[in-house]
């Protein structure tokens, strides 16, 4: 069962495993994420933001934060999203993202992704489309 949990105050235990994953995968977000969570400039605290954490069982499986797009005034942006190797196809991603996007497409407000190489057909089934106009690589307008 997937257990998801808004971060708030403090970042979720078993990060580390996860951003090592990450970093084993070449990928660097969740370096960011930490960085701009420790020097504030990101929270995921404003109207509409959120950063949820996924849990099977005890281990951290993934993470996935919305914010506010900076290049697209009243849209917002996936950001810092990370799904474990051992969690990938069981529905840990879709289940974070459907949760991230409900207040969007509650308010049909546009959310904009960028998409890592090889996660394009998770972001298409979702319903993102490519555009790269403005610094992402998906956009979904719900």
């Amino acid at each position: 069962m997937i257990r998801l949990e808004r971060v708030i105050d403090t970042l979720p235990q078993g990060l580390t495993r996860l951003r090592d994953g990450a970093r084993r995968d070449g990928h660097r977000m969740l370096d960011t994420l930490v960085a701009e969570w420790i020097s504030g400039a990101t929270r995921f605290e404003r109207p509409g933001e959120m950063l949820l954490a996924a849990c099977v069982g005890e281990a951290l499986a993934g993470l996935g934060g919305l914010t506010r797009e900076p290049g697209l005034p009243g849209a917002f942006r996936m950001r810092r999203f990370f799904v474990a190797a051992a969690h990938r196809r069981a529905g840990v991603g879709r289940a974070l993202a459907a949760a991230l996007l409900a207040d969007a497409r509650h308010r049909r407000q546009i959310v904009t992704a960028n998409a890592a190489a090889g996660s394009e057909p998770f972001w298409e089934a979702l319903g993102f489309v490519p555009d790269r106009r403005g610094g992402w690589t998906h956009i979904l307008v719900a």
